[in-house]
């Protein structure tokens, strides 16, 4: 299959969207397919904190388009409380509770806290543990993780370096997988907000078109959610994309 680029944010369920981005009146129920109108993708982050209900996990493959995906966050009792470690029962309750989505699962991303730093045998014992077929990403918080000894453990692994730009850390822009996945958490001095703007989006878009060229999938979502400067900057990043990320 031709490698794809999906572009989206970081939730959907926002009440400040109403009236900027959903039309007056929409209800937290009706969000979701509102969003699917307009986006291709969704990353969702509330499978971090809490085990999500089946019944809800269908309803959202339910109300999406043939052809939607959904990139979830693993439980944190796998990255932050087991810390990677002995966590088979947690990674397989997790899937287990996002197994409704079936073919509209996407990749995982798997955060790692700021406090577990490189450990490169923990990570490859963790990564070797996956299912096959399991598209993973790895976010690191800690920016000691950034060096090639890494990229490699995950190269060989065919698992994502989440390239990221997390208040404090400089995106490091490294393709190792068949899989690229963005996370753009916003600009200025409030976390999760502030709009991009197309200066600073464009030089992401002429990656991604040359990453979707290596003949890699690229996954990006905006978590500036606040004001809806998330879903302004996810468009603007999907037309310069389309356009071929002209001047």
């Amino acid at each position: 299959m031709a490698p794809t680029v999906r572009i989206g944010t970081s939730g959907w369920s926002y009440r400040e969207w109403v009236g900027r981005f959903y039309p007056p009146g929409t209800r937290a129920g009706g969000m979701l397919a509102e969003y699917a109108r307009r986006f291709d993708t969704v990353e969702v982050n509330a499978t971090f904190y809490r085990r999500p209900a089946g019944a809800m996990v269908a309803r959202w493959r339910e109300v999406t388009p043939a052809g939607f995906l959904f990139a979830v966050k693993a439980s944190r009792q796998i990255t932050h409380l087991k810390r990677l470690r002995d966590a088979e029962g947690a990674l397989q309750d997790f899937l287990a509770a996002v197994s409704p989505l079936g073919d509209k699962l996407g990749p995982v991303l798997f955060q790692l806290p700021p406090s577990l730093g490189p450990d490169p045998a923990r990570l490859s014992d963790f990564l070797s543990a996956l299912p096959p077929g399991l598209r993973a990403a790895v976010e690191f918080r800690d920016a000691a993780w950034h060096h090639r000894e890494t990229f490699a453990l995950l190269e060989r692994h065919g698992a994502a370096l989440c390239i990221h730009d997390y208040p404090g850390m400089t995106p490091c822009v490294q393709a190792t997988a068949p899989l690229v996945y963005l996370r753009f958490h916003g600009t200025g001095p409030v976390r999760y907000a502030g709009r991009y703007g197309d200066d600073a989006l464009r030089p992401w878009a002429r990656r991604i078109l040359g990453w979707r060229d290596e003949g890699r999938d690229v996954f990006a979502y905006f978590n500036n959610d606040r004001g809806g400067a998330a879903v302004e900057d996810a468009m603007a990043l999907k037309a310069m994309v389309d356009a071929g990320a002209g001047d």
